[in-house]
């Protein structure tokens, strides 16, 4: 009998109960393993199609108590409706750079990252993260994982994404970009250009992470169709929403 990953037991823990960032009111509680080396890249890939996150070398998910609101979410990328508006916003950015060769943190990416979180987030957990802790979200824990940085035709650097490679998909970890340029809509951009990469490398998902109803943070995933959303009897279509076609993606 074949295993996926080493041999051991792969061990979980639960998270104490702590406020949810998205729903008010709301107790959140996490399960969560940690990436062992020699194994990352098999459990990244097995625990993402089950609905698993990935922050640094820890891949986590939602296990709240009365409360099964965050829904794992990926689009299709054989089915995508490549809409005039999508269409549009390619053409729009048709003028950007992209470059996957990057897997380390640079100051550059920090100060963006910074800009962005004082801008879009200025309430986050994450604002007031030192350069120490920056360089540990883009390379602990890495497996087949890159920094996408775009530039505009000065060489500016105006938006990164650092994203897993799985067996089956682009997974988007996180997402940052210069707050200044609203006209460019780079978060919904980094959406779409994942999309075309995962087509180019001929794998059939981009992974979203999770969508929460009544979320006004996450309602903008549920703008990228058709989406599929995790069940407990597996991957299936996900209806659109009634949602603000203003929303663009905050990482």
């Amino acid at each position: 009998m074949t295993h996926p990953f080493a041999t051991r037991q792969i061990p979980f823990f639960l998270t104490a109960s702590t406020p949810c960032p998205y729903l008010p009111g709301k107790m959140e509680r996490k399960v969560f393993t940690r990436i062992e080396p020699g194994e990352g890249p098999a459990l990244n890939d097995n625990l993402t199609h089950a609905g698993f996150r990935r922050s640094q070398s820890v891949l986590y998910r939602p296990a709240c108590e009365a409360c099964d609101a965050c829904k794992s979410v990926r689009i299709d990328t054989n089915t995508f409706e490549w809409s005039r508006k999508w269409r549009k916003l390619i053409k729009k950015n048709r003028d950007l750079t992209l470059c996957t060769d990057n897997n380390v943190a640079t100051a550059e990416q920090y100060e963006l990252m910074t800009r962005y979180l004082a801008s879009r987030h200025h309430d986050g957990d994450m604002v007031g993260m030192s350069f120490g802790e920056f360089v540990m979200m883009i390379e602990e824990g890495a497996q087949r994982t890159h920094v996408a940085e775009y530039r505009d035709p000065a060489g500016q650097l105006i938006a990164c994404a650092l994203t897993d490679v799985l067996k089956d998909g682009i997974s988007l970890i996180y997402s940052f970009f210069d707050p200044d340029l609203a006209r460019r809509s780079l978060g919904s951009y980094v959406i779409l250009d994942a999309i075309r990469q995962a087509a180019a490398l001929g794998l059939p998902h981009v992974y979203l992470g999770y969508w929460v109803s009544g979320s006004r943070k996450m309602e903008y995933k549920a703008k990228f169709q058709p989406l599929q959303v995790l069940t407990p009897a597996g991957w299936t279509g996900f209806d659109t929403l009634d949602i603000d076609e203003d929303t663009d993606f905050n990482g």
